[in-house]
């Protein structure tokens, strides 16, 4: 029998299978993110093609008509058939989890009040709470004992149907190896028309791990680690002697008084950081606005677009989408980004910065002391500082112009026929180097008053 020379290899086809099996396999059980790896991966679909390719140009095969290089409908077919799938899967997951809870089951809410005994634990004991739904409030106690008060909201459509799903449902406190943990029991316990409001007192020493899947969170005056994550609501953590972490993903986020460092990760709300011994880290792509004040270790936030790493930050720190205001910091500052313009004022330490498409302002009420390199494209950059600072200064702007308000010999300025822009020279006996470039934009130096 001979072979037919116009069938194709269903090498592409398996590719592609296993291509999109390994990323349904990842996001399943390892909890990766489709939508954000695939952002990032979708050239391997070409680079499988390619191989695919290869492996036909090469490999032995019958004579006869050469075969087309390009895909078949059928493996064009596939790969959109799985597009379809992943984009299916993405929409969904992103909208079931954008409205979690938020979506409140049909009927009228019966509030019933929670019964739970109190128990005796170590004074520095580490509790873990869960909780389906519902608000969580926790402060310290005046003993080593847990207690545990609140109530039980059921949804129903009559009173008895209400009392008959509040019978079957509580909340408990078991011992878990060396810890404690809180959590609903009962033949309900994943029931969603059960919510529970808790109201927690733990020793003072205690150390405390949240895990909600929705509900306003408060926790205050605990000497021990504090770490939550939610999946909505509100978090809000006040006065706390060791390390905070908070994630969420629906939420404003308020952290203050905090006798180490805080990291907030994921959270499309607002957040609010002040007065902490230690650093802070956001981890994240943040959708509302960021204020940082007073803290002593430094900042560093990371997302897609963003690097930035503040060493100490004694002043202020303000993120709203498209632009960054650093204020009184002590520290030195680095940034990596694009689309945001940034407004710097009052930062002693050493500067580097590197924007595109967007503008940078950084003002000094003093001299600088430390170097300043700013990169720029695409938009303008403005430095004012004191007019009797002294530094060596080298600007340069491709198809743009330099505008200075300080005059000497030492300070020269060129500018080529293309429209080039270049100045450089020395003001003063001592001073710091800055360097200035951008491109399509302006450099403006100004006298501070």
């Amino acid at each position: 029998m001979t072979a037919d020379p116009t069938r194709r290899s269903s090498l592409f086809s398996a590719l592609v299978l296993i291509f999109f099996g390994l990323f349904f396999l990842l996001h399943y059980y390892r909890g990766f993110q489709l939508g954000y790896i695939f952002t990032r991966w979708w050239p391997v679909l070409l680079i499988l093609w390619g191989a695919s390719l290869l492996y036909e140009r090469f490999s032995p095969r019958p004579e006869g008509p050469a075969r087309r290089g390009f895909l078949s409908g059928r493996e064009i077919a596939l790969v959109f058939l799985m597009l379809l799938l992943l984009g299916t899967v993405v929409s969904t997951e992103t909208i079931a989890n954008r409205f979690r809870g938020h979506i409140q089951p049909l009927g009228s809410t019966y509030p019933y009040d929670l019964e739970v005994a109190s128990r005796t634990v170590s004074p520095d004991a580490h509790v873990t709470i869960r909780n389906t739904h519902g608000n969580i409030h926790v402060r310290p106690g005046s003993g080593p004992q847990i207690r545990l008060s609140g109530r039980k909201n059921v949804t129903a459509w009559t009173e008895s149907e209400a009392r008959r799903l509040s019978s079957g449902s509580t909340v408990e406190i078991v011992q878990e190896g060396s810890g404690y943990e809180i959590r609903p029991a009962g033949s309900d316990t994943r029931e969603s028309r059960i919510g529970f409001d808790l109201d927690v007192e733990l020793p003072p020493q205690s150390s405390l791990t949240i895990r909600s899947n929705g509900g306003d969170i408060e926790v205050s005056d605990l000497a021990g680690q504090v770490s939550i994550a939610a999946q909505s609501g509100d978090v809000e953590v006040r006065n706390v002697g060791d390390d905070v972490s908070v994630g969420t993903r629906h939420g404003d986020v308020k952290v203050s008084g905090v006798k180490g460092s805080i990291k907030v990760s994921g959270t499309r709300g607002e957040v609010d950081i002040s007065n902490a011994t230690g650093s802070l880290t956001l981890d994240g792509e943040f959708y509302g606005s960021i204020r940082a004040e007073k803290i002593l270790k430094g900042v560093r936030f990371l997302s897609h677009r963003t690097d930035l790493a503040l060493t100490e930050l004694g002043g202020r720190l303000e993120i709203s989408p498209g632009n960054f205001e650093i204020s009184n910091s002590t520290g030195n500052l680095t940034i990596t980004t694009k689309s945001n313009d940034l407004k710097i004022e009052n930062v002693s330490g050493r500067l580097k910065i590197e924007n595109r498409n967007a503008n940078v302002q950084l003002r000094f009420a003093s001299p600088p002391k430390e170097d300043v390199e700013i990169t720029d494209s695409s938009a303008s950059i403005v430095l004012t500082v004191p007019s009797n600072a002294g530094f060596e200064i080298t600007a340069d702007t491709h198809s743009g112009d330099i505008d200075t308000e300080f005059q000497a010999s030492a300070l020269k300025k060129t500018v080529t026929q293309s429209g080039d822009s270049h100045l450089e020279g020395k003001l003063g006996a001592r001073g710091p180097k800055i360097i200035l470039k951008t491109s399509y934009g302006s450099i403006s130096l100004h006298k501070g008053t």
